[in-house]
């Protein structure tokens, strides 16, 4: 096993966390840190993250640090990892540019107010990729599962499973984050067809606590036919049970545990959203560097899996030894270098 040869902080304006300890338990993020190694291409790559403490990000950034190190191309990955917003972020992108890191794989949180920094990033020959959710920008290049489809095919099966009509618990994400705004896109196009569907909106901030909170508050008060959720989804099964509620049909995303509750039985369905769409940013971010062309746009297409259809994805899918709001789909239709092994290790570019 490959161990790290030095971990030094940075210090900068934002709060930093360690990827590799955060990345490698299921407990939440601390502060960043880079790690040094011996890659062959001598890059340098840079992280952004504004979620700290969701294994769903924290996998994203395992990712990146796995891709990485697989790539044999980068020296360092150097991660900046915090709850924040906009103006933070700013302070994460001016640290890595003094840094004189030659990509930025940044998961924005606002699709235009890193713009006037990504263009500065780039005006010095710096490679900034978007993961997850778009920016405006025209300087970066934009890695995203496709959330209108995420939405869209979601909705839609939840409408058809309970007939057309009812009552659905929706719960939203975060209020103005592009993914949830894109997501409600795709939910507002399937319902077209449903008018007898009624809607009671929360919001879970993609807090799986809060999540599970809110549903046995929502089913304790009142009955749903069906619950969407933008993904703090099985503890929503949890909290409907608490709430002494018989299950209904649940959708979410693949969620280590969620995709365990479909296997036992629970009504739902998993619209994947890959965490490792960190591993194809920084993929991507490396053909540029390598002098490639590669499309601006990169998009990966969400897969609907339910026990009666895709039983077979959701075994293969599952591991009870990792965490559950780790991402289950770690096996996606795009050319990676990494191992599932290295992932789960979670172990940047480093030393023998």
């Amino acid at each position: 096993m490959r161990l790290p040869r030095r971990t030094s902080t940075i210090a900068g304006a934002a709060v930093l966390a360690l990827a590799a300890s955060a990345c490698g338990s299921d407990d939440g993020a601390g502060a960043g840190t880079e790690t040094d190694g011996d890659g062959e291409g001598g890059y340098v790559i840079g992280v952004s993250n504004t979620l700290a403490g969701n294994g769903w990000r924290e996998q994203m950034v395992c990712s990146i640090q796995a891709e990485a190190l697989a790539s044999g191309q980068v020296d360092r990955v150097v991660v900046m990892s915090e709850n924040a917003g906009p103006t933070e972020q700013v302070q994460h992108l001016q640290t890595l540019i003094s840094e004189g890191v030659d990509a930025i794989v940044v998961n924005p949180s606002d699709p235009e107010q890193l713009n006037g920094i990504i263009e500065e990033a780039s005006a010095q020959g710096i490679v900034v990729v978007a993961i997850d959710a778009a920016v405006t920008s025209e300087e970066a290049y934009v890695v995203t599962n496709d959330q209108v489809e995420w939405g869209r095919i979601g909705m839609e099966w939840l409408a058809e499973e309970i007939g057309g009509q009812g009552e659905v618990l929706y719960m939203r994400g975060i209020e103005g984050v592009q993914s949830d705004t894109d997501r409600h896109e795709g939910v507002t196009a399937a319902l077209e067809s449903y008018p007898g569907i009624e809607l009671t909106t929360v919001w879970s901030s993609w807090d799986y606590t809060l999540g599970g909170e809110l549903a046995v508050q929502q089913f304790s008060a009142g009955d749903y036919d069906g619950v969407w959720t933008t993904g703090a989804d099985y503890t929503v099964v949890n909290g409907i049970e608490t709430a002494g509620k018989e299950l209904v049909p649940v959708t979410g995303q693949d969620s280590n545990a969620f995709v365990g509750q479909l296997i036992e039985g629970a009504p739902g369905a998993v619209v994947t959203n890959p965490a490792v769409i960190g591993a194809v940013g920084t993929n991507v971010a490396l053909q540029v560097l390598s002098g490639e062309d590669v499309e601006r746009m990169t998009m990966l297409t969400p897969e609907l899996w339910t026990a009666e259809d895709s039983a077979d994805r959701l075994d293969a899918a599952y591991d009870e030894e990792r965490g559950p709001d780790t991402s289950a789909a770690v096996e996606i239709d795009y050319p990676l270098d990494m191992t599932r092994e290295q992932l789960y290790a979670c172990e940047g570019p480093s030393g023998s």
